[in-house]
């Protein structure tokens, strides 16, 4: 689009600081940035194209419209550029994402009894964590040697309960690498003060720990309690090699985060050492596209409010050592002690250990970039391939930026289900996926399931687009307002954007259902192709015979499979939760008032469902928390619903009444098990037995 049709006048654009966003004509955020003075920014992305750098050219022509949120500070505009960016995910801005999900230690400080492990994922509030470590095999080979010194709880909230009801520790609990608080060797409070020492020591503060045992190991000898010396003596050797595997690179204990970037025209590697009392805790490293025409000191901005962003506390350092500073130093500086609530310092180190230390993250970085190439060479040339090749096939105008593949899945016509998958520029874009159940029939017709999910998905498609059309007319300003984002949620609505391209999985009915469903829902500027397991046909609408790709289309080929089998998977998991859903449903799930704590109290008193059907209301009264009301309820509920035959899951045989003991439990059915036959094939599937 032509940036001059959404210019706004200079006269409208205020001089403050603020927030702006570009959309696309689809309302869709592609681009956030952040500005000192909104007009003189602004008024930069709308000079001739032929001056701007061609990434900037690529952004302002995809975006159809400009608006912006004027703020007090700096800061503000830093906090409110993060949160757009973590919201609305733009195309345009630089996202650093880890290709794997980096380990940390963590100690669960909120819990009664601490337990040291291994955790993943995003960080926890009550959590303190240590790394995070390139290899969980390293956090573990480190706690292991520490836990002969502080016996601190691993185990997990299961095996810790279970351990509790029968009064017996674990293995460690017997080898003395746990202090077995399950058991009562020891009380929570003595058992928090353990953990909380174990913490301290990986915080970085050994020495004074490792000079305690040492006293306490001369004390012993001198007592001539040799035993107890020599315990200590081989804790101090553990606690030295855990620290030998973390080397000593700052001699003053410094607490900081030493970050370098190597960068080239079309990507960024980053590489960042964590070091906590002069030694490394832990190394993390990121590669994303240079998708902004931006300097290193932009990109070190940009990689530093995505990295604390939602930190707190001690997790922002009291250093952060970086390649180049940015421009708004200042106001960065300021958020950072604002996460913190103490002083950080942000500062390009210039000699010493620390210039040396940075010299060496850079090396890290350097590598990492080339071993990111030799690895994913090829892979954008190939994913534009393939969408090229896709156009030509199906004889589409232009490449499909934005591919929809549907797959139905059940066992026999029961539980239909279907899944929506999307992939945008022939990458996956999960946000966008979405599951349905098939409300209007009952069966095994996938043609008719087809139909059913495109029409639900384009009706609402449609009514949306006509009810932002009636806004806008009732406003009467001109201008598009949300489109397809919820103006009450600011996020995007659950069917907001269209496709170029829908992929269904089957061969030509399911393609005539799918051509039919958008046919009637008035859509026309969307392709459609079916894709057959058998032989990997491709059919097209109104076509006796398959779309047979060349073999110089493998390419393409390869990306419908891919994004089919995606599409299978999403559908086969979706399906598989409600058949295990349907089998653990029970005669007193939808009895008003009865909820899970009341139902399990019925079932404990009663025994089994068969003792519950032959209990007069007052004995059903007699049950804590049940009134009246409720047991009347729960006699008429079983009144009308017949007992089911049980059966012994290990042998097939079909158990008498007396048998049918009602099971307590989380998770488990407390109703008689339907004899199921073995699971077939769930649509387009893999095989597997039945698990009642």
């Amino acid at each position: 689009m032509d940036p001059s049709s959404y210019r706004p006048a200079p006269g409208q654009i205020p001089t403050s600081p603020g927030v702006y966003r570009f959309r696309d004509e689809h309302g869709r955020v592609v681009y956030v940035g952040k500005a000192k003075n909104l007009r003189a920014r602004l008024s930069s992305y709308f000079q001739d194209l032929a001056g701007l750098h061609p990434r900037t050219q690529s952004m302002v022509t995809t975006a159809a419209a400009v608006d912006w949120t004027v703020v007090g500070t700096e800061v503000e505009a830093l906090q409110l550029e993060y949160s757009w960016i973590k919201e609305f995910d733009p195309r345009f801005n630089v996202k650093y994402r880890d290709d794997k999900s980096y380990p940390s230690l963590a100690v669960t400080l909120d819990e009664e009894f601490p337990r040291a492990q291994v955790m993943r994922g995003p960080h926890r509030k009550g959590v303190r964590y240590f790394g995070p470590y390139g290899h969980a095999w390293a956090i573990r080979e480190t706690l292991d040697l520490l836990l002969r010194v502080f016996p601190v709880r691993t185990c997990s909230a299961g095996v810790f309960k279970n351990a509790r009801q029968v009064g017996r520790p674990c293995l460690l609990g017997y080898i003395g690498k746990c202090a077995a608080p399950c058991t009562g060797k020891i009380s929570a409070e003595d058992h928090r003060a353990l953990a909380e020492d174990f913490c301290e020591f990986m915080a970085g503060r050994t020495g004074p720990y490792i000079k305690r045992v040492e006293r306490e190991m001369k004390q012993a000898a001198q007592a001539m309690e040799y035993e107890k010396a020599a315990r200590l003596r081989d804790d101090i050797t553990a606690l030295t090699r855990a620290l030998e595997k973390n080397a000593i690179v700052f001699g003053d204990g410094t607490d900081a985060d030493v970050i370098a970037l190597a960068e080239d025209e079309l990507e960024v590697a980053v590489q960042i050492f964590h070091v906590r009392g002069g030694r490394v805790r832990g190394q993390r490293g990121w590669v994303t596209e240079r998708v902004e025409d931006v300097d290193t000191a932009d990109l070190v901005e940009h990689f530093l409010q995505q990295l604390y962003g939602e930190q707190r506390g001690e997790a922002v350092p009291r250093e952060v050592l970086v390649p180049a500073l940015p421009a708004d130093t200042a106001a960065l500086t300021a958020w950072l002690c604002e996460l913190r609530g103490a002083k950080v310092e942000l500062r390009v180190p210039q000699r010493g250990d620390k210039k040396s230390l940075q010299e060496t993250v850079q090396r890290n970085a350097a590598q990492a970039l080339n071993l990111h190439k030799l690895r994913r060479a090829g892979d954008l040339t190939a994913r534009s391939l393939a969408l090229q090749q896709l156009a030509e096939a199906l004889e589409m105008e232009t490449a499909p930026l934005r591919i929809e593949c549907y797959d139905i899945s059940h066992l026999q016509g029961t539980e239909v289900v279907a899944s929506m998958v999307v992939f945008e520029d022939g990458l996956p874009r999960k946000s966008e996926y979405r599951r349905f159940a098939i409300k209007t029939f009952e069966g095994q017709d996938d043609p008719r399931a087809m139909h059913e999910v495109l029409t639900r998905r384009f009706r609402r498609y449609k009514s949306d687009l006509a009810r932002d059309a009636v806004t806008d007319e009732a406003e009467g300003d001109g201008v598009e307002n949300s489109g397809p984002i919820d103006p009450e949620t600011g996020k995007p609505r659950r069917f907001a954007y269209p496709p170029q391209l829908i992929v269904v999985d089957g061969a030509q009915p399911q393609v005539a259902a799918a051509v039919r469903a958008l046919e009637e829902a008035g859509v026309v500027d969307v392709t459609v192709c079916g894709l057959a397991k058998r032989l990997e046909e491709v059919w097209v609408p109104g076509e006796d015979d398959p779309v047979v790709l060349p073999r110089s289309s493998g390419e393409a080929l390869l990306m419908l499979q891919r994004i089919r089998d995606e599409a299978h998977r999403f559908a086969i998991t979706y399906h598989r939760a409600k058949r295990s859903k349907a089998m653990t449903a029970s005669a007193l799930d939808d009895i008003p008032g009865l909820g899970e704590t009341r139902r399990k109290a019925v079932l404990a008193h009663f025994g089994s469902l068969k003792r519950l059907r032959a209990a007069r209301l007052e004995q059903i009264t007699e049950v804590p928390g049940i009134g009246r009301a409720t047991a009347e309820a729960i006699v008429a509920a079983l009144a009308t619903r017949a007992a089911a035959p049980a059966v012994n899951t290990a042998t097939g045989e079909i158990m008498e009444d007396d048998d049918t003991v009602a099971v307590v439990g989380v998770g488990e059915t407390d109703e008689a098990v339907p004899v199921v036959p073995p699971r077939q094939e769930p649509a387009g599937g893999s095989v597997e037995l039945a698990q009642p």
